[in-house]
């Protein structure tokens, strides 16, 4: 997924893709061209992840079967699996495995289990290290309020009802990547210590990014700093200004403190179109942000670099709590799945017909433990029945163009 992709990221005909003014063509922006036949690299990881692994893997088969093309799905280890199996939350072989494929989709990684590990040996440095060696800088969340989910949201229905938030992530750098960092003793007493860091290149591209998306969105980007007090957070926004005023000049630029956007989600979302934010601060507005809809289990997400495939997952965690009860939510990797088929694989009809299979499973009455509400009348299913019947659905909706201009 190159980064010229970013500019289509922003436009489809679906519920669950962010409104845009206008569309445009996906074609000859796509880390591949259109093709019978592509590669794909499946990483289960862990908790819940093999079951909405399973799920999609059936839909998918049932929209190959309907629409003519393969997909060869080869798993591949990451996280907690990968500890247990070779002792390193992402091997080597993994990554050439995702680098030699047209896309990558993921479930999720990480869990109790693994939790007293040395750092080094715990899953999330496993995706640390997938976003680092594959490149990955620009993480895209949408946060879209649902009709058919509006009421499982926790806010009131005046709050939320309307939300279309985009959340652009700066993924490589910041504290999480910054040197040096560690734990030693000084003076007689352990310290910890991480460096919060960013160069000026490394603004730079980002704030391209949030710039283009927004200018297809609302035309409005908000740009999340602590620059009161960082100065770190001083630089990104002195570089975000500089980009988005010199060459996105039809984009409302505004500026607020990590503090109070973590407020004003809550408060009052809507005010909100495009979010750019640093790693650690979009790490966790952008999980404030999907649970305006009301379960993370619905939202899915893209992390792409300037060039080769990208990496596709949901934006939940994977709940080792209900792993292997068949209570979890497979619809985001599905959702997830589209976006894959829209913007790696460039087969956006394809990723319409999933998209509509979902929406009209929604509509059918159909829902998880996640987002299913007392007194609602829908039917409570698990992951294997909702798959399965998400499947069905591929099989049997009309299939509709995607629309393009």
């Amino acid at each position: 997924l190159s980064l010229a992709t970013v500019a289509a990221l922003i436009s489809s005909t679906s519920a669950f893709a962010p409104a845009s003014t206008f569309q445009r063509s996906t074609a000859a922006l796509d880390a591949v061209a259109r093709k019978d036949s592509y590669d794909i690299t499946l990483l289960p990881g862990d908790g819940i992840g093999p079951e909405i692994t399973e799920a999609t893997k059936k839909v998918l088969t049932a929209l190959c079967q309907r629409c003519g093309f393969e997909m060869n799905l080869k798993e591949a280890l990451i996280g907690g699996a990968a500890i247990d199996a070779v002792n390193d939350p992402f091997p080597n072989e993994s990554l050439e495995q995702c680098r030699n494929s047209d896309s990558v989709l993921l479930a999720c990684i990480g869990g109790y289990k693994w939790d007293t590990n040395p750092r080094e040996l715990r899953p999330e440095s496993g995706l640390l290290k997938m976003r680092k060696e594959m490149q990955l800088f620009a993480n895209l969340r949408p946060a879209k309020v649902l009709p058919q989910l509006i009421d499982a949201s926790t806010l009131k229905k005046e709050v939320v009802e309307g939300v279309d938030i985009m959340v652009v992530r700066e993924l490589t750098g910041d504290v999480y990547f910054g040197e040096p960092k560690g734990i030693e003793v000084r003076n007689g007493e352990r310290v910890g210590f991480n460096n919060m860091i960013y160069s000026e290149s490394e603004i730079e591209r980002i704030a391209r990014v949030a710039g283009d998306v927004a200018s297809k969105r609302g035309s409005k980007l908000c740009s999340i700093d602590k620059a009161n007090v960082l100065d770190v957070s001083q630089l990104w926004k002195e570089v975000v200004t500089e980009v988005i005023t010199k060459d996105f000049a039809d984009v409302e630029l505004s500026h607020m403190y990590v503090d109070n956007a973590a407020m004003q989600l809550i408060r009052w979302p809507k005010q909100f179109d495009t979010i750019v934010c640093g790693n650690i601060f979009g790490d966790i507005l952008s999980d404030e942000a999907s649970m305006l809809v009301g379960s993370l289990g619905m939202l899915p997400s893209a992390s792409i670099g300037e060039s080769g495939p990208g990496v596709f997952e949901p934006c939940h965690g994977s709940a080792p709590d209900i792993a292997g009860e068949n209570k979890a939510n497979p619809l985001a990797m599905i959702l997830s799945a589209a976006m894959m088929l829209k913007y790696d694989l460039e087969r956006p009809a394809e990723a319409q017909l999933l998209e509509d299979a979902v929406e009209a499973i929604l509509d059918q009455g159909l829902r998880t433990a996640d987002i299913k509400q007392e007194g609602d009348g829908c039917e409570l299913v698990g992951c294997v029945e909702m798959g399965a019947a998400v499947a069905d659905l591929v099989t049997s909706l009309e299939m509709k163009e995607a629309v393009t201009v």
